[in-house]
This record gives C-alpha cells, structure tokens and sequence, in this order.
C-alpha cells in the first residue's frame, strides 16, 4: 500500500483544522468560551486589569501547549517512520545538556513572568486606600449572608430560602469588610472577577468600584458545611437615587442597627487602624 506523500499529508491536516474550527463556529461556542472558559465581562473598574491577567495566563498557556503537543506529535510521527522502515530504535542518550537549560530556564522565566504580571494587577485591586463612597460589612454565617451599610446605619440579611440582595451605588468606590460569627466563608461575586476569605475572628477588607447597572449573582467560594451550596446572595448595582430610596426602605421596614458580626467595636477599629 503506497504512503501518503507530503502534499497529501497535508491536505489532510488542514482539512482536520478546518473541520474543527467548523465544529467551534457551528456549535455556537464562543471564543471567551472556548479559549478563556467564558469569563465573565468585568463589572468594576479595579475588573479589567484582572481580566487582562486571565486572558494574557491562558494565551501563554496556550501556545506553551501548542508547541508541547507538535513536538510530541512531531516526534511520533517522524520517528515512527524511520522506525517502520529501518526497524532500528533512535539512538538513546543519558542526558542532553543544552535541551536540559532549555526545559529548565524556559519554564522559569514563563514563572517569573506570571508572578511578575500577577503582583502588577493584583497591588491595585487589593490597596485599602479608605476613600470609598460607602462601606458594607459583609456578614457570612451558617448558612446564608447579612449585609450591614455602616454608613447608612441599616441592614439587610437573608436565609437558605429567601435569599439576601446586596445594593451598591454605581461608579462609588466601597469598602467591603468581611466577618464571620461562626467558620470560614468566601465571598465571590463572578463579574466582579475578586473573592476574598471571610474568617471568624478577622476583619479582611478591600474596595471596589462597580461601574455596570445590573442584577448579578454573588455566592459562597469556600466549602463551609451542610448548605453551603445554597449560600447565594443577589447584588443589584444601581443609581444613587434607587440606592437612596431602598436604603430608606429598610429604614422605614426597622431594619437598623447593625448585625453581629462576630467581631467586636473594639476589634473592629484594630484592624481599622492596622490596614
């Protein structure tokens, strides 16, 4: 049986390629989707220098793959032809200096890299810098989340069942300050692009600026216990003046006053002072 010659060999690759790149138009599958596994768009401002870093890890991942998998591919095919028709193994060797720098220098530098970007994007996102709009001291607890708005001296706080919404003034700067009275907790909000631990105890906090109208979906990041995959919460990001108005409502619904937090004034101040 005759061997297919070059030309055809790579005919056929090319019409694999086509055929695969057909499957991803046709099934109607995103390129966020399927080089980026659907990250969300950034909905703050602190966002898109997170997305940058996600999108610029997985293009590096990529293409490191890429020649990975042609070299292997590249090796099997040629190799098993010469073996096909000599039937003599390659030569083998103990060791290979300059392909032994290669494979160690090369991942080193794309290592240093990555931490080198991610230092970048992440010093920004997590400064404390305490000139926010409003501040909220995010409440997780077993098995459902409390919203205290310090500022405005009201609260909000939902259950398993009835889940809690957390409102937030468009293009204002807040300050998230995350307690827990009972064990750890993560508060994630994907379009946000940022979680953080909520630890009994200890106060973490950062600030964000959310900079898109919209109703989106918050929950718990960190396996907590029996329900914690029913610790969801809603964020509703919204003008001033719906801000405003609903944070009369709880007023005028007696929610004021704040929710343990489980973390005392005095404690609370500390790691005021400390950030």
């Amino acid at each position: 049986m005759a061997r297919p010659t070059a030309p055809r060999r790579k005919a056929k690759f090319l019409a694999a390629a086509a055929v695969a790149a057909a499957t991803l138009t046709l099934s109607g599958c995103s390129w966020n989707e399927a080089l980026f596994f659907n990250l969300p768009e950034p909905a703050t401002t602190e966002g898109a220098g997170i997305a940058n870093l996600w999108q610029g890890a997985w293009i590096a991942a990529w293409c490191v793959g890429l020649v990975t998998w042609a070299l292997m591919l590249w090796a099997s095919f040629v190799y098993l032809r010469r073996w096909r028709r000599n039937r003599d193994m390659p030569v083998q060797t103990a060791y290979n200096i300059p392909l032994e720098l290669l494979y160690t220098l090369v991942p080193l530098v794309m290592i240093i890299g990555l931490f080198l970007f991610t230092i970048r994007e992440q010093t920004p996102v997590v400064a404390v810098e305490n000139n926010q709009k409003e501040t909220v001291n995010v409440v997780g607890f077993r098995w459902s989340w409390g919203f205290n708005y310090v500022d405005q001296k009201v609260y909000d706080v939902g259950t398993p069942a009835v889940l809690p919404t957390l409102w937030l003034p468009v293009d204002e700067k807040v300050k998230f300050e995350l307690t827990s009275p009972d064990v750890i907790h993560s508060f994630w909000i994907p379009d946000f692009l940022f979680k953080m631990d909520v630890i009994p105890g200890k106060m973490n906090v950062f600030e964000l600026t959310p900079n898109r109208v919209g109703t989106f979906i918050g929950r718990c990041a960190e396996l907590c216990g029996t329900y914690h995959s029913q610790m969801l919460f809603n964020v509703k990001v919204v003008t001033r003046a719906d801000f405003d108005q609903h944070m009369a409502a709880l007023e005028s619904q007696g929610q004021t006053g704040m929710l343990p937090s489980g973390i005392t004034t005095g404690e609370r101040e500390s790691e005021g002072k400390n950030l």
